[in-house]
């Protein structure tokens, strides 16, 4: 069997009806993975189950739920044990930035959704599937952070305080939890063409320049990130616990 074979595996991915979350989830069930598709929408958390279950591999289930209200997370586990009978892979990808600008102009309103939104929902929802993980003896929690963690910004800087606190909140998990053999990892993306990044990409002059200055010439798309979350999910990351995983094409160095 492949080290990056993921069957008999159930994955609950947020976010995951477009982008990152999507292309994840895609990527885990062509590896045979149960994939549970969640963000706000029904719809759209159907439609890509259904994509899915069409190509034949792993099973896909939608499963509609708001990061931010606690009781719909508890649902959204509670309803991926009904169908597969517990949690071996818990992605948190979905994210929110409600400002753009100095951090020094925020309001506190905007400054606690990020920090709820980008922090405590991964705690809440990776402390509901640890028990299944433990359990088991075995289990994967993957954070989508930021390359924004590492470094300081004039427009999204509250953002990138949540996406640093994400790293220490895995790193946290790991030194808990890697007893249990439950492993806790981030990826770091670099910009990515996603919907966060629409107003540089539908920029033709603004995008050019990006990629004149970018050591790969491109932007990211999103299945640039689904290896590495596939990587981290498998076995093939038996020994990798509390690290961050930069996947930027260069950006930072």
């Amino acid at each position: 069997m492949s080290l990056f074979s993921l069957e008999g595996r159930t994955a609950v991915i947020t976010g995951s009806s477009r982008g990152i979350g999507r292309a994840i989830a895609e990527e885990f069930a062509a590896h045979g993975a149960n994939v549970v598709i969640s963000s706000r929408k029904a719809p759209a958390c159907e439609d890509v189950a259904e994509a899915i279950n069409a190509r034949g591999a792993g099973k896909a289930i939608a499963v509609p739920a708001s990061i931010s209200e606690k009781a719909e997370l508890e649902a959204l586990v509670a309803k991926t044990r009904e169908a597969f009978g517990g949690v071996d892979i818990c992605v948190c990808n979905a994210a929110t930035n409600p400002q753009y600008g100095p951090i020094g102009e925020i309001t506190d309103e905007q400054f606690r959704k990020i920090l709820d939104n980008n922090i405590l929902s991964n705690h809440w929802l990776m402390q509901m599937a640890l028990p299944d993980m433990i359990e088991r003896g075995q289990g994967a929690m993957i954070i989508v952070s930021s390359i924004g963690g590492l470094r300081g910004s004039s427009t999204i800087g509250a953002y990138n305080v949540s996406k640093a606190a994400d790293f220490q909140l895995a790193r946290n998990y790991a030194v808990e939890y890697g007893q249990h053999n439950v492993r806790t990892n981030c990826i770091a993306p670099g910009l990515i063409r996603t919907d966060f990044a629409k107003a540089l990409w539908q920029n033709p002059e603004a995008e050019k320049a990006f990629n004149t200055s970018h050591p790969m010439r491109r932007m990211g798309d999103p299945r640039d990130l689904a290896g590495t979350a596939v990587f981290l999910a498998s076995d093939a990351a038996a020994y990798v616990n509390g690290q961050m995983i930069v996947v930027d094409g260069g950006s930072t160095i």
